[in-house]
């Protein structure tokens, strides 16, 4: 699934337009990425968390001339799927009355 195709669903389920949906969807992704940039989490119940963790510095290798460099420290970006989540992931794929896709 794609960002047009959750765009699409969305706009049809709620009745705003695909712009203005674009428009929600790519505010909810600038607003999570400045949180994570900012060392925030984001807490989404019942569906995971996003965070990010520090990585610390080490050394490496270039594959290809086999020369030993150091890889600086960094934050990476993190999502920690919540147990609901997994358990609905992990359950027989029954079609859900209030989620239903349209099929093409």
């Amino acid at each position: 699934m794609t960002k047009a195709d959750i765009v699409d669903i969305l706009a049809e389920g709620t009745g705003l337009t695909k712009i203005e949906t674009a428009a929600v969807v790519d505010g909810m992704i600038a607003t999570i990425s400045y949180a994570l940039k900012k060392g925030e989490p984001v807490d989404f119940r019942g569906f995971g968390r996003f965070h990010t963790v520090q990585r610390a510095q080490r050394k490496g290798r270039n594959p290809k001339t086999g020369v030993e460099v150091i890889i600086p420290a960094r934050k990476m970006p993190v999502f920690r799927v919540s147990k609901h989540l997994r358990k609905f992931v992990n359950e027989t794929f029954e079609m859900d009355q209030q989620f239903e896709m349209t099929e093409e």
